[in-house]
């Protein structure tokens, strides 16, 4: 399959975009690289391959369970988080509650 700039225009329509007319070629350039990479990828015998939960259980250590990545926990640390009057004394705007932000989507 084989992104067009059709369909670039149209994704850039959803996510409310601008592209110029040189960023959409390149945009339909990079997407099409990528999805021949995917191609590739696809062609890659993968019948031996053990599957995997996630790719860190191969870099755990040996143990059982959730003892495997003790390597990597830390003790959990119970912090003071900012008040609402620090948090909000760094916005442009506020309503001493919430902040105040600009509309930034008009349709």
């Amino acid at each position: 399959m084989k992104v067009t700039e059709k369909d670039v225009a149209y994704v850039a329509d959803l996510a409310n975009l601008e592209l110029t007319p040189d960023e959409s070629a390149r945009m339909v350039a990079d997407l099409n690289s990528i999805l021949g990479h995917m191609d590739k990828l696809n062609q890659l015998d993968t019948r031996n391959v053990e599957p995997l939960a996630e790719v860190v259980s191969a870099f755990a250590s040996a143990g059982e369970g959730s003892n495997r990545f003790a390597y990597a926990q830390r003790a959990d640390l119970v912090k003071p988080g900012l008040s609402r009057e620090i948090a909000l004394s760094n916005a442009p705007d506020t309503d001493g509650i919430c902040f105040k932000v600009p509309k930034v989507i008009e349709r």
